[in-house]
């Protein structure tokens, strides 16, 4: 059994849950509404597990990695709407911060 999941398997897959499962796609402005609730769950749960604040009793049991899946899944959806191409824009993403950034990091001080 397949393990791993490509950015594409993972953008016709979303596709095909929303278009049964899920009827329909929310639209674009609601999706990145959602987006943005999801990463308030997400840094909710790093600020009480890497930061400086306590759990609160509504907030044990939650998980990292469903609260990033979460994530992933709307910017999939978003993805899906608008026609990109999220492996292609990765390839893209890539090939502009190894020339942008080549030396960009090795030459700050701060992370030294």
């Amino acid at each position: 059994m397949k393990t791993e999941i490509t950015l594409s398997e993972a953008q016709a897959q979303v596709d095909q849950w929303i278009k049964t499962v899920g009827v329909r796609y929310f639209n674009e402005l609601t999706n990145m509404t959602i987006l943005m609730e999801e990463v308030g769950e997400l840094a909710r749960i790093m600020s009480r597990t890497y930061g400086e604040q306590s759990f609160k009793e509504s907030d044990k049991g939650r998980d990292l990695g469903d609260e990033m899946a979460d994530v992933l899944w709307v910017l999939i959806c978003l993805a899906n709407q608008t026609g990109v191409d999220l492996t292609e824009a990765m390839k893209k993403n890539f090939e502009k911060k190894n020339i942008r950034d080549l030396n960009r990091h090795k030459d700050n001080e701060k992370l030294k």
